[in-house]
Formats: C-alpha cells, structure tokens, sequence
C-alpha cells in the first residue's frame, strides 16, 4: 500500500524533538524507520540514536537499513524496557529525546498472517512480538465470557461487549475461532446497531490487540521510566491513536508538569518543589493534506513534556 511505511506527524515530531545534530535520541517504537530515518538525517557524526522495536520483522528492517550506520544502535525489546536499554547504552540521563509513536503498524495491519486485520483474512495472532506465546485465538478459546466482555468493554469502549461476548463463548463450543475473518464476521453478525464510517468489529479487534500486547500497562511503564532517562531539556515525544492512550498521555504529562502532589497533613511545605516536567504546545492532530495521504493518520494525536532539571 501506498501509506505502507508513511510516518505519522513527520515534520511535527521533528520539531518537537527540536533534534540537535550531537544529541542522543531513542525512537522507542522503530516499526520501519520512517521518523528514525528522519532524525538521522538531522544528526551529525556524534550524534547517536537508538532504536527499540518488540517486534522482529522491524529489527530486521532496522539491520537492513541502518545497521552500517556507526550512530545507530538497535534493541529487540518493548518500550517498557526503556530504561533498561538506555542504561545497556550508557546513555541513562543523557537523552535529548524519546519519541513513542504508539499502537499497531501499518506493516502489521498489512500482512495478513500477523492477524491484526478484520479487513484480511489470516490467522488470528495479534502478537506484536511473536516470542511471545499467546496467540488472539488462544485468549479467545481458554478466556470466560467475562473476561471476554470485560475486555471488550475496557479496551474497546464497546457498547454491545456483551452480545459479542456470549456470541463468541457460544460459537467456540461448536467451532474453534481461529481467522480474523471468522471473528469480524462474527461480531458483525452480534452487533444490532453499527457505528457510520466505521467497521463493526474495529473495537473488538483493538480491544484483543490491547489486552494481548498488554499495550496500556507498558505505555505506562514506558512515561514513567522517561524521567529517569531524558537529561534536563530532553523531550518526550508521543503520538497515540486512540482515546485510551491520549488520556494516559495526558494524564501523565499534566501530573508531571505540576509541583503540588505532596499529600496533605505531611511535615513538608510543597514551596520550593519544582515539577518535572513541563508541557510543550498543544495537542496536534495532522492536518487535512496529511490525512488525506494516509488516512490512518486520522486520528493521532502528538503531545510534548521537556524534562526539567531536578
């Protein structure tokens, strides 16, 4: 496809990352190197930048492209490893930059056996990262009809989680659900009311990726261990595709930028406390030419916090 390996907020998250060409930079969330390529560009001879992807299919794009490249480096893990990686680099508060660019890629959305579509048919995998064991069809066959709605309901926001639920635990009695075929065409058929413009079971599948990937937890992992690896004025930068993990964003980014968190009735005055991190610009979604280029870039959404000196 055309929008195959287009990188969201291409030039937004450039200057966002403010790169400076000596600076050290970790694309948290390599996929195919469409912002990595960019940032090296930016980079001088002692610039460093270092890659981090969970999924192997983009570690090997990586080795492919850039593994010649004395200031690139690249990390066959998830985002939640990133203090780990930035230690293993030497680089643990030394970091101008850390950019997560979140959710599924156009690459895995593409490839039928990677199991990520409702669009394709393929075997219903959903493993980012394909050591791990767990496929979507495994979940599926061994989790209770609450656990499966609960999902649903958590990760999905999906409003009819319990007609799909008890639809799924009824039709793997008689036949195992093992394709993203059989399982949208499931949903659509338990669905009595669809959503304009948009796919019965684009929920579903987002809610099963999610629970699977553990994706809202490493998120998490992820903001968090970014204190400890940005160097005072280093950026976080983070582009996240749905609601669940703009508010996290937010949340965490609003938190981090205001000083007043001591609870109350502790012997300790909050003056003098300085927050640590402070938020940079507003929210920003790409504009109609980009979304029109790529139309799965319709709804990110690019926040920035600047880490601040303790």
């Amino acid at each position: 496809m055309e929008n195959e390996h287009v990188p969201v907020l291409l030039n937004e998250t450039l200057e966002a990352l403010s790169v400076k060409p000596d600076g050290v930079y970790i694309d948290g969330t390599f996929g195919r190197g469409g912002h990595s390529a960019k940032i090296l560009e930016q980079l001088g001879t002692d610039g460093r930048l270092i890659g981090i992807d969970r999924d192997a299919a983009a570690v090997a794009c990586a080795q492919q492209r850039f593994g010649d490249d004395p200031r690139f480096q690249m990390f066959h893990k998830g985002f939640e490893a990133l203090a780990e990686v930035a230690a293993e680099a030497g680089k643990t508060g030394k970091v101008d930059g850390i950019l997560l660019d979140l959710g599924v890629s156009s690459p895995q959305l593409d490839e039928d056996e990677r199991g990520f579509s409702f669009m394709r048919d393929g075997p219903l995998d959903m493993r980012m990262d394909q050591r791990e064991s767990m496929t979507a069809a495994d979940w599926l066959a061994t989790a209770s009809q609450e656990e499966i709605r609960d999902v649903l309901r958590r990760y999905g926001e999906e409003r009819f989680a319990g007609r799909i639920a008890t639809a799924i635990v009824t039709q793997r009695d008689e036949q195992p659900i093992v394709t993203t075929l059989q399982l949208a065409q499931l949903v659509e058929a338990s669905v009595p009311r669809k959503e304009k413009g948009k796919h019965p079971a684009t929920r579903t599948f987002q809610a099963l990726r999610i629970k699977l990937n553990r994706e809202l937890e490493q998120v998490e992992s992820a903001l968090q261990q970014s204190l400890e690896v940005l160097k005072p004025g280093g950026r976080l930068v983070v582009i996240s595709f749905h609601s669940l993990e703009d508010r996290l964003v937010k949340r965490f980014m609003r938190y981090q930028s205001t000083a007043d968190h001591l609870p109350k009735g502790l012997p300790v005055s909050s003056e003098g406390m300085h927050a640590p991190m402070r938020l940079v610009g507003k929210p920003v979604a790409p504009g109609e030419e980009e979304i029109n280029r790529n139309p799965r870039a319709r709804s990110s959404r690019l926040r920035v916090a600047e880490r601040l000196a303790a």
